[in-house]
């Protein structure tokens, strides 16, 4: 017979467990430890469990947190998942600041958790999980964060590149430098530092204009985008650090200054960047093109 006070029952060990895991269990957990299925129903009936998808359950009450439903995503797709794309992104920290350049406005509330298994994993879809099968996911790509299996960060960021514009993407490289994650070389950051200068060279990209040096310094002053071969200067103007009269005279100055050294200077508005695309990239392409005769 149990003592009174005894800590050691089966409901001790689920509270334990749910602490470790974000308050979530899943059924093999359960079972692997002894409580039978019959015990799993009547924790059910209950209140103690609450199914959040078939086979794992809150314990105590289903007002999951975000790591709380990122965990019962990955418990539910069964072993060798790991949370990935978006949703790892938001794990590391680096969804944030894709956030703030997305168009879209963020993550919504219905917005699935995104989850990676083995391609060899015979898991069936479920409802709010976007399931990737992967046959490139190996033991090095791996890791625990915060006790959820998640993707390293490098891995990550290799997930979201083909989803995201060269705007977004370069502001999640930038965050996860920021946060000094580990990341791998090929993963090199585009030198800008603001974010007209993200949307110029998204820009750039999309409009297939050969890739600009950025903040290159050229005799005393340093450009916001060189084509040395060209002697091109571009320079985007944000309206905040360019709206006193000190700017605006020490920007003529130093055009005029770059001119007399040979190079074309030509500016762009924030408007300009965001609102007129095509119209950029048009001149910027005629300049680089009359200037390579």
């Amino acid at each position: 017979m149990r003592k009174k006070g005894d800590k050691s029952g089966p409901d001790a060990f689920i509270a334990g467990l749910a602490a470790r895991q974000h308050g979530v269990v899943s059924t093999a957990q359960l079972r692997s430890a002894g409580i039978s299925f019959p015990g799993i129903n009547r924790r059910l009936e209950t209140a103690r469990l609450h199914r959040i998808h078939r086979g794992v359950y809150a314990v105590g009450h289903d007002r999951l947190s975000e790591r709380g439903r990122w965990m019962a995503a990955v418990l539910a797709c069964g072993d060798g998942a790991v949370l990935s794309h978006l949703s790892a992104a938001g794990l590391w920290g680096i969804r944030r600041r894709i956030r703030r350049v997305s168009e879209s406005g963020g993550r919504g509330e219905s917005d699935p958790m995104h989850v990676t298994v083995p391609s060899t994993a015979g898991k069936k879809r479920r409802n709010g999980i976007a399931l990737h099968r992967s046959s490139t996911l190996l033991a090095r790509d791996r890791t625990r964060h915060d006790g959820i299996p998640v993707t390293r960060p490098s891995r990550t960021l290799a997930d979201l590149e083909p989803l995201l514009s060269p705007a977004q993407f370069a502001a999640a490289l930038r965050e996860a430098e920021f946060l000094r994650l580990p990341i791998e070389n090929r993963f090199e950051s585009d030198g800008a530092r603001t974010e007209l200068e993200h949307r110029m060279i998204a820009l750039c990209r999309r409009h297939r204009l050969p890739q600009p040096g950025v903040n290159i310094r050229v005799d005393r002053y340093e450009v916001d985008f060189l084509w040395p071969g060209h002697s091109l200067v571009v320079e985007v103007d944000g309206w905040n650090s360019h709206r006193s009269r000190s700017a605006f005279e020490d920007d003529r100055a130093r055009d005029a200054r770059l001119k007399v050294l040979g190079y074309e200077v030509v500016r762009f508005t924030w408007r300009q960047v965001t609102r007129d695309r095509p119209g950029v990239a048009k001149t910027i392409r005629t300049l680089l093109h009359a200037r390579s005769k």
